[in-house]
């Protein structure tokens, strides 16, 4: 049987939070990731002191994730049907490798 084809990480900022982007193409390997955008970056008050991902809020056809490390904030948008308890037990997976 044929392994479903990898999702796709969409390169449209040349700025991503350090460490963000070896986690995010983790994540297009497994199966129901059909398309992950990394959005805008932003800068907080609160410190984070290591790179946390968490689901904020569904999109249509998906979800919107706060990617956090220091002060910096970056929204992360994934494509898939995944439900979201689904998606955040792969994103502690992606994390922790």
């Amino acid at each position: 049987m044929a392994k479903p084809d990898p999702g796709r990480l969409v390169w449209n900022h040349s700025t991503h939070l350090p460490g963000l982007i070896p986690v995010l193409e983790r994540l297009i390997t497994h199966e129901g990731i059909q398309t992950v955008t990394p959005g805008v970056i932003g800068r907080v008050k609160g410190h984070t002191p290591k790179l946390t991902v968490r689901i904020s809020v569904p999109i249509r056809g998906g979800f919107k994730a706060i990617a956090r490390s220091g002060k910096t904030v970056q929204e992360v948008f994934i494509v898939t049907p995944l439900n979201q308890g689904e998606l955040e037990g792969l994103l502690a997976v992606c994390l922790r490798k």
